[in-house]
């Protein structure tokens, strides 16, 4: 068992941001000690790293409400149609890029 400190600490998020997964029901702590502190089992930790990862691939906490316990293919669809527009994202970056560089290359006075 762990404190909410230790847990934001492994998950590399803010207390804030568990506290925002509890708000939304995406979990909760497993127990509280003596001192009325909270505390979180292997289990919830896993969840909130899987939680941190959505995020990371795009999800909100609202679309990561609706996946997070559905079966195992639609997590895996929803990865995949996710993956395909973070994938757009950076074919559209990298285009961006390589104007930025462009402009680098031939300077201001080809653009303006």
């Amino acid at each position: 068992m762990m404190t909410l400190r230790e847990l934001c600490g492994h998950v590399n998020v803010s207390r804030r941001s568990i506290q925002c997964y509890e708000k939304a029901g995406l979990m909760q702590p497993t127990a509280k000690n003596k001192y009325g502190h909270l505390l979180y089992d292997e289990s919830m930790l896993r969840r909130a790293r899987w939680i941190r990862f959505l995020q990371q691939l795009g999800f909100k906490l609202k679309e990561i409400e609706g996946i997070i316990d559905a079966p195992e293919t639609e997590i895996r669809e929803a990865l995949m149609v996710q993956i395909g527009h973070l994938k757009h994202e950076k074919e559209r970056l990298e285009e961006i890029i390589q104007e930025a560089n462009e402009y680098i290359e031939k300077g201001r006075s080809e653009y303006i």
